[in-house]
């Protein structure tokens, strides 16, 4: 019986180290961070976080295909823009992978949406930014954990949700939540 017991508790050990732990949290600092949009165009975590909250959508991005979860997510934050306009938020998307040909996986990704002036798609490449704050999803086939953060004006992460799955994700309606408390 006592081996049994032992045994028990040496999975749910592993299985507790094992849980992926992500960097930034609730009451954190966003790490700040420079990429490149899809159209070569520099952002600054930091400057734009300055002009107002920022939502931050970290996708699978390319993990040898386009991720259909990550496609309906994107479809849906872009079918609320005006909501997130009118809590004066920016939603900034990071579509990470290998460099080796995430632009051209990346267009074939955004080539799907109409993004409007308050949305920013940004490529990272060898996954600097996703290194940076504890999501890489370091599996076959994988890239990323699936992760929003809402960071306010002063840079501070007031809601964050990560995704062990592929599934998971924040709904508008937790971001939104989110954004409210800041008006």
């Amino acid at each position: 019986m006592k081996k049994i017991f032992l045994f028990i508790l040496l999975l749910i050990s592993i299985n507790i180290l094992a849980q992926h732990q992500a960097t930034v949290k609730v009451g954190d600092q966003a790490i700040d961070f420079s990429l490149q949009t899809i159209d070569n165009n520099k952002i600054h975590l930091k400057n734009l976080h300055k002009e107002g909250p920022v939502v931050l959508v970290v996708l699978r991005g390319w993990p040898g295909y386009q991720c259909p979860i990550c496609t309906r997510q994107v479809g849906a934050l872009v079918e609320d823009d005006f909501k997130f306009r009118d809590l004066g938020a920016t939603v900034l998307m990071i579509y990470p992978g290998p460099s080796e040909q995430l632009q051209e996986h990346a267009k074939e990704f955004s080539e799907e949406f109409q993004f409007p002036q308050n949305f920013i798609f940004t490529l990272d490449p060898d996954y600097s930014v996703i290194n940076k704050y504890g999501l890489r999803w370091n599996a076959p086939k994988e890239t990323a954990y699936p992760s929003t953060f809402v960071i306010n004006k002063s840079g501070k992460i007031i809601f964050a949700k990560v995704s062990e799955s592929h599934g998971g994700r924040a709904e508008n309606k937790e971001i939104f939540a989110a954004l409210e408390q800041l008006n």
